[in-house]
């Protein structure tokens, strides 16, 4: 289905924006601020061994229907900006909202770089960036941040503080960038009153989270790969079947169509991404975020995405629409084999991906829990319907793709249930006996209310391919790879209601190449 004109239009500007006619240099300094228009700050991502996204998005609250800006922008190996690598020229355009996204082409592999943005007097900060070493070339070192779910109003952004002292070579970010919510009247610091709901609603809730000064600091640091989660749109929505709570909106549709646009607007993404939109889903609201990028020979990075093609969540109490926990059998269509978290499309893409990976380590970067979590009492078994386990059918064919394609040393990474999950990936979460074909870290959320660890030890032993869980603290784990192995460090900041909140560690764990087994060290 072609996208409406008006959609058409801002994809292909989001396009052909890219660069503009090229003016002279002394021409961008006609234009006199009398407040920053970098407030929202920089950043970069989307990273390969030759090229990398830069971003920012002007900040003009008077500017209403003015005409697109000129926005030069520098990239240099040094941050006195003497040497400079490449420069150009963007325009910044209100059907986009003076966002910027500069991709930069024909950089040197494995290496950090400085760039910065002007427009008119001024200035924004420098940001710092890097390439990915050549695919195939050796690599003795990879260190990556996971994080998730930062909702503004439950607490202070510090753990990027202290992220920004873990010499990270990229952070991996899983979604729940943004809360749609309200601000509650636990609020640790004051949010919007409403919910958003329309584009506009989207774009302020945005420049409210990017005027962060922890968080500006550490998307300057180095670069971000980037999915997103339900928070981005509506708690628990379903490809095109609407969440829960908030407003009964007419159109979900739209709604989702103009979540998704104020996402790029507000992320280093490529203007690729939006290349399906065109001819894609009901008003041209798709947007392909799944992707794969190798760290040499050392890693493969990837990024699901668990939202936009997933099936509706079934047996929902109240014949709802959202997650709940269900017992399975009482639903008769919980097996059903034709159920997809991630959508066909993208099931098969990941086994393609699988098979040509020639990496030592494949790290898959996703948004919650992939292990089987049973949460009853006793006999029986209660699921989360709104997981992998709501869709165990399609994890099955997940872990029957890594084996199938002989996946060197799978890692998964998830986010999305505000607690840390540390366990064993098993060909078959029905047989205790089942073999172990990977690891997986699913980590605790930035500042959203987590739970309480009353029920852990019980979980746990309901539950033995995990092998740790903690909920009670906020915070991001690191990974770090290395050819002979991998060592995983979960970190806690004290009080996420402090903005001075100090750094721990919870726990660290490592596991030796080619063999898919964790040791608590």
């Amino acid at each position: 289905m072609a996208a409406p004109p008006d959609r058409r239009q801002w994809l292909c500007q989001a396009v052909a924006l890219g660069s503009a006619l090229w003016l002279p240099r002394r021409a961008y300094n006609a234009v006199r601020f009398e407040h920053d228009p970098f407030a929202l700050g920089v950043a970069s991502g989307s990273p390969t061994h030759d090229s990398v996204v830069l971003w920012t998005r002007l900040l003009l609250p008077d500017a209403g229907d003015a005409m697109p800006l000129p926005v030069w922008w520098e990239v240099a190996h040094d941050d006195g900006f003497t040497r400079i690598v490449q420069s150009g020229q963007s325009l910044a355009s209100a059907e986009l909202a003076y966002s910027v996204h500069v991709e930069v082409a024909g950089l040197q592999p494995d290496r950090w770089y400085h760039y910065r943005f002007m427009v008119g007097d001024a200035v924004s900060r420098s940001g710092l960036t890097r390439t990915f070493p050549a695919p195939g070339a050796a690599a003795p070192l990879l260190r990556i941040a996971y994080a998730s779910c930062q909702r503004w109003e439950n607490g202070y952004f510090s753990a990027y503080r202290h992220m920004l002292n873990e010499a990270l070579d990229a952070v991996m970010f899983l979604g729940d960038y943004i809360y749609e919510y309200p601000s509650g009247d636990r609020a640790v610091r004051a949010g919007m009153p409403g919910w958003a709901v329309t584009l506009q609603d989207y774009r302020a809730r945005y420049a409210m989270y990017k005027q962060d000064a922890e968080l500006q600091a550490m998307h300057a640091a180095c670069p971000w790969l980037l999915t997103w989660d339900d928070h981005e749109v509506q708690n628990d929505y379903a490809g095109l079947t609407p969440g829960n709570g908030g407003p009964k909106v007419v159109n979900f549709a739209q709604r989702r169509a103009a979540a998704y646009q104020a996402y790029y607007e507000h992320m280093p993404l490529r203007a690729s991404v939006l290349a399906q939109s065109l001819q894609g889903l009901a008003d041209g609201a798709e947007m392909r975020l799944y992707g794969q990028v190798p760290f040499g020979k050392l890693a493969t990075l990837y990024l699901l995405d668990e939202r936009q093609y997933r099936g509706a969540q079934v047996c929902t109490k109240g014949g709802a629409h959202g997650g709940s926990t269900v017992q399975p059998h009482t639903c008769p269509s919980w097996s059903d084999p034709g159920r997809s978290l991630l959508g066909y499309g993208q099931e098969q893409w990941l086994e393609r991906a699988f098979a040509a990976s020639g990496t030592q380590w494949n790290v898959i970067g996703q948004q919650t829990v992939l292990g089987q979590r049973n949460f009853q009492s006793g006999q029986g078994q209660t699921f989360s319907n709104d997981g992998w386990d709501g869709y165990s059918a399609a994890r099955s064919r997940l872990t029957d793709a890594i084996q199938r394609q002989h996946l060197s040393n799978p890692v998964v990474l998830g986010g999305d249930v505000h607690g840390h999950w540390v366990g064993h990936v098993k060909a078959d979460y029905s047989r205790a006996d089942s073999a172990s074909v990977g690891v997986e870290f699913c980590g605790t959320s930035i500042t959203s209310h987590g739970n309480t660890n009353d029920r852990i030890a019980a979980q746990l032993q309901r539950n033995p391919h995990f092998v740790f869980a903690e909920r009670e603290h906020r915070g991001y784990g690191v990974i770090e790879l290395t050819p002979r192995q991998l060592k995983a460090t979960l970190r806690s900041v004290d009080d996420v209601t402090q903005p001075d909140a100090a750094i721990r560690t919870l726990a660290q764990f490592v596991v030796a190449s080619d063999q898919p087994r964790l040791v608590q060290v």
